[in-house]
Parts: structure tokens; C-alpha cells; sequence
């Protein structure tokens, strides 16, 4: 006969078994929402988690980083002069700005802007004051990304405003290592807050990327990107229970996701199996 067992410890009991399927975590790989993913280590270049990373999607703003690196490359001066014109302004998608035709910045001040505020006239005033103008400066980014051996990739704009730049997250774990060796293009992309002189008046811009404010978060380079065809993209370097990290995160659906994504990658590095290394693509 099965003892009677006092009320109190059947409920504890019962307590017990609705927790336990909740700590059966699949450890093995992060509980990523992206549609495309890639980790990487850079300590020793393994990829600690893949999924549908060669898969050739729309990029949106990441773009910026690659103009970045162009703009670098001619060695143009950051402390140059140049004026926002109505060659400047942009139609449809990406026109709001809120720096008006006229304004007068240097160079690296717009270089400082699309890259941290992710400002699209900025990154267009960039690519028109590029050696040979726009047209030459996305022929530089393409002829730069086949030499990063960024095969799946393809740029049509500086600012990423177009659904043609396209890459696979593969190719953009090596736009990111390429852009981490650049002391500016660190500093530019992690930088908080930042103000200019726009008339008589000092605006304010700050980072697109939430984790950059986030104390717990050491980041060394990362951008953020977002069109309709893209979803939320975000790619980044970070220290990483000591190690160098790679993350890249495409098509994310809603605001959130690619942040809570990078979050989620984070806690499992942390906290996975020493063995627990997901290298095939995930369904």
C-alpha cells in the first residue's frame, strides 16, 4: 500500500517536478532567434557556433564598416574640412538626417557618425569626397572585400541603403577582423555619445548598439544595421572570458533580438560544457 504523505510534501513534490524539465538546457549551443549566425574565436580562429553562416543576405548598415576601411585605405585626412550638399541628400528610405545640407564637418567627425549613429548622410558625403567620388569608392570596397577573401560579398552604396549589399556572415567575421586592426575604426564604432557643431547649435548622437553602454561588455569594434530586406543586423569583437570574439547576427525579427541574441551567445560561452562546440549549421 502506497503511504499516505502529508499534504505539504506532495505539493513540494509536485513544485519539484514542474522545475525539472526547465533545467534540462540544451548546452550545446546558444538558443540563437538571428536567422543567420556566426562565433568565432579569434585566439586560435575556430568557429564556436554556425548557423546558415554562408548564406548570401542583404547587410544594411554594416556596409558602414567597409566604407570605413576604403576611406582609411586612401589615407585622406580626418582633419579635412568638407561640406554636406545637396548632392548629399538621400530620397526615400535612410533621408532623415539630422545633418543639414551645409553643414561643415571633418572628415573623421563623419566618419565618427556612420559608424557609431549609423548616419546614412555621413557615410554618403564620405563615399562623394572619396578619391574619384561614390563610384570609385564602391569599386575600392568591392576590390577590398575580395582581398579579405570575402567572396560572398557585394557592395553597391556607402551607406548600406540598398538591398544589393549583400554577404554572408562568414565573410562578415573577416570584414570585422579586418576593421578591428584599425585604432580608429575601434574607437569610432564603441564611442558612446557624441556631439557637433551643426549651425549655432552642438547635437548630440549616440551609438545605435545598447551593449556598448553596457558595463558588463567589453566590445572592440562593432556595427550595427537594419533595412527591411536586412532585419536587424549587428556584428561586433568582444573580450570574452578572455578571449577575443567574433559575433555576427542577420535577419533578426524585432528591435531586440539581435541584442538579446549577443547576450545569449554571451551566457553560453560562459556557461557551456567545456566540450560543447556547435560547428554544423543549425536547423
Amino acid at each position: 500500500m502506497r503511504p499516505h504523505l502529508p499534504r505539504f510534501i506532495l505539493i513540494f513534490l509536485g513544485a519539484q517536478a514542474a522545475v525539472l524539465p526547465a533545467l534540462a538546457v540544451d548546452m550545446s549551443k546558444p538558443d540563437v532567434r538571428s536567422r543567420s549566425a556566426l562565433v568565432v574565436d579569434r585566439t586560435d580562429g575556430s568557429i564556436l557556433y554556425s548557423q546558415l553562416a554562408d548564406d548570401v543576405a542583404p547587410i544594411a548598415s554594416i556596409t558602414k564598416l567597409m566604407t570605413a576601411l576604403v576611406v582609411l585605405d586612401a589615407n585622406q585626412p580626418l582633419d579635412e574640412t568638407l561640406e554636406v550638399t545637396q548632392a548629399d541628400r538621400i530620397h526615400g528610405r535612410g533621408a532623415a538626417s539630422r545633418i543639414q545640407v551645409g553643414a561643415k564637418l571633418t572628415r573623421g567627425e563623419l566618419l565618427r557618425l556612420a559608424l557609431m549613429s549609423s548616419e546614412n548622410r555621413a557615410a554618403h558625403v564620405l563615399g562623394r569626397n572619396y578619391p574619384g567620388g561614390e563610384v570609385a569608392a564602391v569599386r575600392a570596397m568591392n576590390r577590398k572585400a575580395l582581398a579579405l577573401g570575402m567572396t560572398r560579398s557585394h557592395f553597391v552604396d556607402p551607406a548600406g541603403l540598398s538591398g544589393e549589399n549583400v554577404a554572408s556572415a562568414a565573410d562578415l567575421a573577416k570584414l570585422v577582423v579586418a576593421a578591428s586592426k584599425s585604432p580608429v575604426i575601434r574607437s569610432y564604432s564603441t564611442t558612446e555619445r557624441y556631439s557637433v557643431t551643426l549651425g549655432r547649435s552642438s547635437v548630440e548622437f549616440h551609438n545605435t548598439n545598447l551593449l556598448v553602454r553596457d558595463p558588463k561588455w567589453v566590445i572592440d569594434v562593432q556595427k550595427t544595421g537594419y533595412i527591411s530586406e536586412a532585419g536587424q543586423c549587428l556584428v561586433l569583437q568582444a573580450r570574452i572570458i578572455g578571449r577575443d570574439t567574433v559575433i555576427v547576427l542577420l535577419n533578426s525579427f524585432g528591435k531586440y533580438t539581435r541584442v538579446a541574441d549577443a547576450r545569449r551567445i554571451r551566457q553560453w560561452l560562459e556557461h557551456r560544457p567545456p566540450t560543447a562546440v556547435a560547428r554544423v549549421a543549425a536547423p
